[in-house]
């Protein structure tokens, strides 16, 4: 393993890992702000106030720890997390992508019909056509010859988009920034935040999301000590990037909030934009929603997919065709099925509660000699 790495490692210039590294950190920003991120954050802001704040910095404070933990380990080894896990007790990678590949399933649901609200916002476009569309360009991504530049491009504009009009929206809203700041760290009750953070915390890291970057990083050779700064780098990138987003969102929730307006309880997110900036605050959403949806599309199907391929060298050969195959799926449970509106929190909640299980299974390896070689894992991030 260390000879193929070293022999890659010669071929790929510094401009490719970060190249690589970026897109890591981006998949997983994008993966974690989906439409059950917007529909989370609305509620829950409405509800709690200035207090979820705290829970977002929890939140936020315990993805670091297990990204930086996740990544590291993984990469070290080079195995995608199933792996791992099933040497450090046989069967436990099964249970592990059974979990994680239903969750994954879930959110994609949530996911293509999030973009299809967003393209009903900007044009009007009956939502199962949307959601239709967006299935479609995501397929056709995978499909494409040049597909992983591509994605890699498209991820990268969109999260460029989410920043630039999530910024401009925080901007003009009436935010009590004051008392934001004194309530990140004392809020009212403690006792009242524990389901917003555990979900949050699943809406971060868990489930899907946790992996989704450390196996981009796998797939593209950026593994093993001698790349172990670039992988932290790119953990806390991605973390600092999705807090970034989260609080600039909250921002936009609260200011409506606090200004004394009532949100949509079928559509709170977009109901606070419209609150700024009427019909214009609308359009902006719908590119919002269908940015992080179309982007966490496509984060959602290539990672739970990889949590399969290892299992057998026919879904290795044809990772595109399971990924299409996923897409397809979660966009027919949609048009036939319709919108799970609670699912989207309660996903976000499972995919918390999955946390212990996925993170502990890397824990448990990584002082593992068999697994990691001479990589001594620092014992305070464990």
């Amino acid at each position: 393993m260390t000879d193929k790495n070293q022999e890659i490692k010669v071929k790929m210039t510094d401009a490719d890992i970060r190249r690589n590294i970026i897109s890591s950190s981006l998949l997983m920003v994008t993966s974690a702000l989906g439409p059950a991120f917007l529909t989370q954050t609305a509620t829950f802001t409405e509800q709690f106030g200035s207090n979820f704040s705290f829970a977002i910095l929890f939140s936020l404070v315990l993805a670091l720890g297990a990204q930086i933990n996740v990544w590291r380990v993984l990469t070290v080894a080079d195995m995608y997390a199933q792996d791992f896990a099933n040497q450090v007790f046989k069967g436990l990678g099964y249970v592990l992508s059974f979990f994680i590949f239903l969750g994954g399933l879930a959110f994609n649901i949530g996911n293509v019909s999030g973009a299809g609200l967003g393209l009903n916002a900007i044009f009007g476009l009956d939502v199962k056509w949307g959601a239709t569309i967006t299935a479609l360009i995501a397929i056709v991504l995978f499909l494409s010859k040049n597909g992983t530049k591509l994605v890699d491009r498209l991820i990268n504009l969109l999260a460029i988009i989410l920043l630039l009009a999530s910024l401009y929206v925080a901007f003009v809203s009436d935010v009590p920034f004051g008392e934001v700041a004194v309530k990140t760290f004392v809020p009212d009750d403690l006792g009242d935040l524990f389901f917003p953070m555990i979900t949050l915390v699943g809406g971060t890291v868990g489930g899907y999301i946790t992996f989704s970057g450390a196996h981009r990083l796998i797939d593209h050779r950026i593994v093993g000590k001698e790349n172990l700064k670039f992988t932290s780098s790119s953990a806390i990138a991605a973390i600092v990037g999705s807090g970034i987003m989260r609080y600039l969102l909250f921002f936009v929730f609260l200011g409506v909030v606090t200004a004394g307006y009532t949100l949509d309880p079928t559509n709170p997110a977009v109901s606070a934009f419209q609150h700024v900036l009427g019909r214009s605050g609308e359009i902006i959403f719908g590119i919002i929603l269908f940015a992080a949806a179309l982007s966490s599309v496509i984060g959602c199907a290539y990672t739970s997919a990889s949590f399969i391929r290892t299992f057998h060298p026919w879904l290795d050969r044809n990772n595109n065709l399971v990924i299409v195959s996923f897409i397809t799926v979660s966009t027919l449970v949609f048009l036939f099925v319709g919108q799970p509106v609670k699912l989207l929190i309660l996903a976000g909640s499972l995919n918390g509660l999955i946390l212990p299980l996925s993170l502990g299974s890397i824990l448990a390896g990584a002082h593992n000699k068999k697994m990691v070689g001479d990589y001594k894992h620092p014992k305070w991030m464990t």
